[in-house]
């Protein structure tokens, strides 16, 4: 079986990475050391590690492979118009930023589960081990949500009973309140009852006040 098409993209495991840029930087240094043998070509290789590191080959030096580069370069800016060569840099720039497009279109297609024909099963894995990942931190930020919502609510039923409490307090003052507002209470009344009872006894003491008549006198005969 031939190897499997590999999707040119930044590497997110850093051992990974670490291994596939020590493979590739010794390939590449090997490849110029073979064309600048092969093909007796002045060949100065520069390669910067993501650590800052520098890797160098050349076959005569480094320095004069790089004046040798710039005075080339100076004479071709002098022969080729500035128009023409911002329509080659414009015109390059267009076509990586369309395959960048293409790229991410094609990768939220497979996370959709389409156009998954064209991945082999390495392939298949990683995205496999993309989504797995994309899930668990979405469900995540959905549990730190739901337990947030939880203690608003918790709190929030605190807070409602505190006011029902205050306002059964607030009723109950309301009812007090208005039982004294509509009439006198038990003492005054009972008061009220031995005051009329002795109003009572004393007008049956007294008895009716009626006009007096006049005396009869008596008539004595002979």
């Amino acid at each position: 079986m031939g190897r499997g098409k590999i999707e040119i993209k930044r590497i997110e495991n850093n051992t990974n990475r670490q291994v596939t840029f020590c493979k590739r930087r010794n390939g590449l240094l090997k490849k110029a050391y073979e064309l600048s043998v092969l093909c007796d070509a002045e060949v100065a290789l520069i390669v910067f590690s993501n650590r800052g590191r520098c890797y160098e080959y050349a076959n005569n030096t480094v320095k004069s492979t790089i004046e040798r580069y710039k005075k080339t370069s100076t004479d071709s800016a002098n022969v080729c118009p500035t128009p023409e060569i911002n329509a080659q840099f414009y015109q390059q720039e267009s076509k990586k930023l369309r395959q960048q497009i293409q790229m991410l279109e094609n990768t939220n297609r497979n996370l959709l589960g389409e156009g998954l024909g064209s991945l082999n099963l390495k392939e298949m894995k990683q995205l496999e081990t993309r989504l797995d990942r994309g899930i668990s931190r979405i469900r995540s930020k959905k549990h730190e949500m739901i337990l947030a919502e939880t203690e608003n609510l918790q709190k929030r039923e605190l807070e409602l009973e505190h006011e029902n409490t205050f306002l059964r307090a607030k009723i109950a003052e309301a009812e007090r309140l208005q039982e004294l507002n509509m009439g006198p209470g038990p003492e005054y009344a009972f008061q009220a009852y031995l005051a009329r009872n002795v109003l009572q006894l004393n007008l049956m003491e007294e008895g009716p006040s009626y006009p007096r008549l006049p005396e009869k006198k008596n008539l004595h005969l002979g």
